[in-house]
């Protein structure tokens, strides 16, 4: 009887074998893959502002796990710009699906009936009306933040059975970024005040808010910051140039997903039978106001803003940092216990080459919990927080926090061979 088990016990031990160790492989040993592209170019002189959107940008195509994506300001030399002279505001990459041969959108508007040409493709976070919906954003910190995504996590992107027929994955870049070379004054440049620019209408036209003293609705693209008298003309044209990592998708990898919390949410809780629980409205920017009226400043006054939120799903954080800008000292998420979820703290540069500018944010810290070790359930409230110094005004801050979730832990690899090894010695036993 022990001859008749032994060969389809040992065929069965010998296939498990293969798979498991080619899963093995896989698993511990993915190709990441990785390639280096420029946004087209954008013209600054001093104190000029460049606020585009670049549709169509090249990209990785397939169906591919993201593993990091980060960026730079950079000459026609290819040599990295420092903070001090272009100060990079942010930069934001979106999803999108593009109809197959479409037009320009604004031709098709009279077209009733007819499928848009474009379908924004938003993170799975939040914040509502074209809000936050980026997949990646940072600022004056990019070069200094971490944005890899652990094993075996990936964003996961292009997979055919989520793109509609008739249709194609695309990817916008928006880049917002301030001459600050011969301005009168740097810091507020940087902050957007309104003086400064010298502007009483939005981009669109419309009157700013007799209250509104700075922040993104003062500088748009094309608009100028003051100079100062001995200023001369100086243009020169500059990319952003972006890395992304990425590998093949296959089943071994663990989706996640991008959420982006912002402490200006104001939100309210709907009762109604569309399916969706709460209304948000994430303003992206607020100002502090200084700790004293008497110019007399005090290093260790703190600006703390906090909004508590409802996480619309459960799963475990692998990842999260926060953005802020100058005078930002760091930002926490907290669970509805209280518990820490994660803290990200900001570095600020010392001295003048790229990367070290002193005075300006020039990375974030980041959280990479242990697998399973940081958990949100469903329906929890959290709480985050955003700290700035108030030793003096800020205009047009920002308070964001980005994290990925993944809704569940990775599978353990080579589970069946072990127990099943141990079967077969017992039975030769």
């Amino acid at each position: 009887m022990l001859h008749f088990f032994r060969v389809p016990l040992t065929i069965l031990l010998l296939a498990l074998s293969i798979t498991g160790s080619h899963a093995f492989r896989k698993y511990r040993h993915p190709e990441i893959k990785s390639a280096v592209f420029l946004s087209p170019k954008f013209v600054l002189d001093q104190g000029s502002v460049v606020n585009e959107y670049y549709t169509n940008i090249d990209f990785p195509r397939g169906h591919i796990a993201i593993k990091g994506l980060n960026a730079e300001v950079v000459d026609e030399a290819g040599h990295p710009v420092p903070l001090h002279e272009t100060y990079l505001h942010h930069w934001v990459i979106a999803r999108y699906y593009q109809r197959l041969n479409a037009t320009n959108p604004e031709h098709d508007d009279h077209q009733k009936n007819k499928k848009p040409d474009h379908i924004f493709v938003r993170n799975s976070g939040i914040c509502q009306n074209n809000s936050l919906g980026q997949y990646y954003g940072l600022g004056s910190e990019t070069r200094g933040t971490v944005t890899d995504v652990p094993d075996p996590y990936g964003i996961e992107i292009g997979n055919p059975a989520d793109i509609p027929a008739g249709y194609e994955e695309g990817w916008l870049l928006n880049v917002h970024a301030i001459d600050t070379r011969g301005v009168e004054d740097k810091l507020g440049c940087t902050e957007c005040r309104c003086d400064l620019y010298n502007v009483s209408k939005d981009e669109y036209g419309r009157p700013l808010r007799p209250d509104y003293i700075g922040g993104l609705g003062c500088c748009y693209d094309h608009t100028q910051c003051r100079l100062r008298d001995d200023s001369e003309s100086a243009k020169r044209n500059l990319y952003l140039r972006y890395t992304v990592k990425w590998i093949d998708w296959d089943e071994f990898i663990v989706p996640v997903k991008i959420y982006i919390f912002d402490v200006t949410d104001t939100w309210k809780r709907l009762d109604n039978s569309t399916g969706q629980n709460s209304e948000h409205e994430c303003h992206v920017e607020y100002n502090i106001e200084p700790c004293s009226t008497s110019g007399m400043t005090d290093i260790r006054c703190t600006d703390s803003k906090r909004i508590s939120l409802l996480m619309p799903i459960g799963g475990y954080i692998i990842y999260g940092v926060a953005h802020q800008h100058s005078g930002g000292i760091g930002s926490t998420l907290y669970g509805e216990d209280g518990r820490v979820l994660c803290s990200s703290i900001p570095t600020y540069g010392q001295g003048k080459e790229a990367g070290n500018e002193a005075g300006y944010i020039v990375g974030m810290s980041t959280c990479y919990p242990q697998p399973g070790s940081v958990k949100i359930n469903v329906g929890e409230t959290l709480t985050l927080e955003s700290n700035y110094s108030s030793a003096q005004r800020h205009t047009g801050v920002m308070g964001l926090f980005y994290i990925l979730v993944a809704d569940q832990l990775p599978k353990p690899r080579l589970s069946l061979r072990v127990p099943i090894a141990k079967q077969v010695n017992k039975v030769y036993a």
